[in-house]
């Protein structure tokens, strides 16, 4: 249940080209502390409630625990969550022998696309696209659970 992934900022729309499936995704946190984020996501229509522990010092790893959830439970839990619910289109873009999470914010965090990718360990390689831009694993200001508190629109 450890995730390890890197995130990047995306530097051109050539993924949408690529991707092998789109979702909508809207999602809430009904915690949103660094130490421990509770997530409630909402997917078509299935529900997923998510529990993420902190980043190590890299930034690359940490404690993921997920549960599925009717669409129902994970609408009501969508209603008792704290500041700003979370809009975006995810592009599932396979490269290589990974797939790239490509997420498309909208709302106040419109204008903001990151990709991530999954790794089996720290120091996996991958294969880069060239729409893949600047890397900012471990910088907190792109977590989604501070995108909810500070979203892109309020950034100086």
């Amino acid at each position: 249940m450890i995730e390890i992934e890197r995130k990047f900022l995306v530097n051109s729309n050539n993924y949408r080209t690529e991707a092998s499936s789109v979702i909508t995704i809207t999602q809430g946190y009904l915690n949103s502390d660094p130490e421990r984020s509770v997530r409630i996501r909402l997917t078509n229509q299935t529900g997923f409630l998510t529990v993420k522990g902190k980043s190590n010092t890299s930034g690359l790893s940490r404690f993921e625990w997920e549960k599925e959830l009717s669409k129902t439970e994970a609408e009501a839990l969508l209603k008792l969550c704290e500041n700003t619910i979370i809009s975006k289109t995810r592009y599932n873009v396979p490269v290589g022998a990974h797939v790239f999470e490509v997420d498309e914010f909208l709302g106040d965090n419109s204008g903001l696309v990151v990709a991530e990718v999954e790794l089996g360990s720290e120091d996996e390689s991958f294969s880069k696209p060239d729409w893949l831009g600047e890397e900012v694993t471990g910088i907190t200001k792109y977590y989604n659970s501070s995108l909810s508190t500070t979203p892109v629109c309020n950034w100086k």
